[in-house]
C-alpha cells in the first residue's frame, strides 16, 4: 500500500514538469531515452515489489499464565438446633394436688361413692364322686378237666407203627362253654397220620373246663401237643 505513491512520483520526470510550466521542451531530441526511462523504471519497481518477499510481523508471544490452586477450607458444620424448651405443664402438678386432696379424709360423709365389700368370683363347683367304670373281669383260661385226663391220648396210626416211627403234632382246638372241642387246627406235625389220630380223639374223648369270665363260660382257643412214642414189650 505504501509503494503505490512512490511509482507515480516516480512516473513524471523533471522534464515533463518543466514543459508544462513554460511550454519549451528543451530535450525533444531526447524524449525516447526519457520515454524509455520513464516506462522502465516503473516497470522494475512493480516487478522488484512483486519479487521481494513480503515481511510480516510476527504475532506478539503471549506468556502462559501460571496460577496457583488454593485450597478453600471446608464449610463450617451448621449450628445445632437449638433444643425446644420443655416447659412444665400444668396438668401434672394439678394431677399432685388432686392425689394430696384424694389422700385426705373428707369431714362430711361422701355418698356419691359407696364402696362395700369387696365382690369375689364364687368358688368353683365342690366336684362329686367320681364314678369309675369297674375293671373287666379276668379271663380264667381253658384247662383239661382232670376226670377224663386218661382219655386223652389217642391211638397209635398203624402204618406209622409198623414202621417204627415215633414224634409229636401240635394243635390248636376251639373249647366250647360245655368244655367239648368244637374245631381243631393244625400247627406242626412229624407225620399226617399222627395229626388225623390226635383231631379224631379230641373230638370225640377230649374234655376240658371251659374258660370263664366273671364266672361265666365262654369259647376259647387252647394249644396241646400229643407225643407218639413206642413202647417196648
Amino acid at each position: 500500500m505504501t509503494l503505490i505513491p512512490l511509482i507515480s512520483a516516480l512516473t513524471v520526470t523533471p522534464e515533463r514538469a518543466f514543459v508544462g510550466a513554460t511550454g519549451y521542451d528543451p530535450g525533444a531530441g531526447h524524449r525516447p531515452i526519457a520515454a524509455a526511462f520513464a516506462i522502465g523504471l516503473p516497470a522494475a519497481l512493480v516487478v522488484a515489489v512483486a519479487l521481494s518477499p513480503m515481511i510480516v510481523e510476527p504475532a506478539p508471544v503471549i506468556a502462559p499464565i501460571q496460577g496457583t490452586l488454593i485450597e478453600l477450607p471446608p464449610p463450617p458444620a451448621p449450628p445445632p438446633d437449638p433444643k425446644p424448651e420443655i416447659k412444665a405443664q400444668p396438668k401434672s402438678a394439678q394431677a399432685t394436688e388432686t392425689l394430696d386432696t384424694l389422700v385426705k379424709l373428707p369431714t362430711a360423709p361422701d355418698n356419691s361413692v359407696i364402696k362395700g365389700p369387696p365382690v369375689l368370683d364364687p368358688p368353683p363347683p365342690i366336684a362329686g364322686p367320681v364314678h369309675l367304670d369297674p375293671a373287666p373281669p379276668k379271663l380264667v383260661l381253658a384247662e383239661v378237666d382232670p376226670r377224663f385226663a386218661g382219655q386223652f391220648q389217642p391211638e397209635y396210626p398203624l402204618r406209622e407203627q409198623r414202621a417204627g416211627l415215633e414224634g409229636s403234632v401240635t394243635l390248636r382246638v376251639l373249647i366250647g362253654t360245655d368244655g367239648r372241642v368244637k374245631a381243631v387246627e393244625l400247627v406242626r406235625a412229624d407225620r399226617p397220620g399222627f395229626f388225623e389220630a390226635a383231631k379224631k380223639r379230641a373230638l370225640s374223648k377230649w374234655r376240658f373246663r371251659p374258660a370263664t369270665r366273671g364266672g361265666t363260660p365262654e369259647e376259647s382257643w387252647k394249644e396241646m401237643t400229643v407225643r407218639f412214642q413206642i413202647q417196648d414189650g
